[in-house]
């Protein structure tokens, strides 16, 4: 990991970084099912994070999630659970803070057949969330060990989110981002690298997740069709009408229709269930004009009321000049270390769309190298824990030292 351009100062702090226990940790923590909706395996994830980030000076907290609510295939609001976030808030007083974020929760629900760790190949695992992002939970702490043992260390002061609903958007968590990304210096998001090279992600469209519950009038479909409003067909042609507005600036996905029931039955209920995926602000302010519009004319020619739940959860990510600087620290430092990786842009959306939101630069892409996220086919390259930590831990000793104006 060493390189001849640091100095002894860089060097001795790289010494700290403890490959074996990192990879021990991952293991540990992969093995802990983590969806978002497993209650109990987030408390147990959670509670031992809090162990772990105790090692570091400042104040572990744990908080309670925001109320989110979603709308059920019968039309009802109701409201969905979501497990507790863990801050730790080291030197809350120093003039220079950075913010580092990461999740706890998988896309891999509790009856999911994918929970073991299997090797592909030497340095090279497969297993639930170890990219994406236990390995990447696992950077953070390591990372954080190791510029603590610097003597600059005092010099910046950080925080540490780790949520429990990234993989749903951060409902419950994202009014708590904004509040820690408010006023800070820069930030370091723990998803994985976008290629098993270190790939680091740059610009990100935003995504918005929508429900539009159409409630029409039933009726029988053979004596009196025409007494009845069908919820379905009005539903449907709002789906249309969305596709239509699709251009390159914002997809736009009509996911799902519930709703129905008998086939001599007009329905009087169905629940039009779509996400956007706005590549600018401009567009998706746009997109929000025509669908208030649009909504109002389709209710208005089918005889339905449509009620519309949701909205962009992750605004549109671009790069601006301070997260230009940023990634030219990341990369630099990168190069020191004998690390060579790019940027490209992405699709994806996570956390960090809300941290750029709040005008602070990031770069959310500073975990493991692996990919299949998000699939049975997940995998971490083994040797990159140690890589992205000392990577971390270096680009935080430079922002101590003023190299990030």
């Amino acid at each position: 990991m060493k390189a001849a351009s640091l100095n002894p100062t860089e060097a001795a702090l790289l010494d700290t970084i403890d490959a074996s226990a990192m990879l021990d940790r991952t293991l540990a923590w992969s093995r802990i099912n983590t969806g978002t909706a497993n209650l109990d395996g987030l408390a147990h994830q959670a509670d031992l994070l809090a162990e772990a980030f105790s090692q570091l000076p400042g104040e572990v907290t744990m908080i309670e999630p925001d109320p989110v609510t979603a709308i059920a295939p019968d039309g009802r609001e109701e409201e969905v659970q979501r497990g507790r976030h863990m801050v730790l808030s080291v030197r809350p007083d120093a003039a220079r803070r950075v913010l580092l974020t990461g999740h706890m929760d998988t896309v891999f629900p509790a009856d999911s057949a994918f929970q073991d760790i299997a090797e592909l190949e030497p340095g090279v695992l497969n297993g639930p969330g170890l990219a994406d992002m236990k390995g990447g939970l696992c950077v953070i702490l390591e990372a954080l060990k190791a510029f603590e043992s610097s003597a600059d260390a005092g010099r910046l002061g950080y925080d540490v989110m780790i949520n429990s609903d990234e993989e749903t958007g951060s409902a419950g968590s994202a009014a708590l981002i904004d509040r820690l990304a408010r006023g800070k210096h820069a930030a370091l998001t723990y998803e994985p690298a976008t290629l098993p090279d270190g790939t680091l992600a740059g610009a990100r469209g935003g995504s918005g997740n929508y429900s539009v519950t159409v409630t029409g009038k039933s009726a029988h479909a053979g004596r009196n069709p025409g007494d009845g409003r069908n919820a379905i067909v009005a539903a449907a042609e709002l789906a249309v009408r969305l596709k239509e507005l699709q251009n390159a600036d914002i997809p736009i996905n009509p996911a799902r229709i519930d709703g129905g029931g008998a086939n001599n039955v007009v329905p009087d209920l169905a629940i039009l269930r779509f996400n956007i995926r706005p590549k600018s602000h401009a567009a998706a302010e746009s997109f929000t004009r025509a669908l208030d519009g649009m909504i109002a004319n389709i209710a208005r020619a089918h005889g339905v009321t449509m009620q519309l739940h949701g909205g962009i959860s992750r605004p549109p990510k671009p790069v601006d000049e301070g997260a230009e600087k940023l990634f030219a620290l990341v990369q630099r430092t990168g190069r020191d270390l004998g690390q060579k990786f790019g940027r490209k842009d992405t699709g994806g959306v996570c956390d960090g769309n809300n941290i750029a939101a709040c005008g602070v630069p990031v770069v959310d892409t500073m975990g493991v190298r692996g990919g299949s996220i998000h699939s049975a086919d997940e995998f971490m390259i083994v040797d990159s824990l140690a890589e992205r930590a000392g990577l971390s831990a270096l680009v935080l000793h430079r922002i101590a030292a003023g190299e990030l104006a």
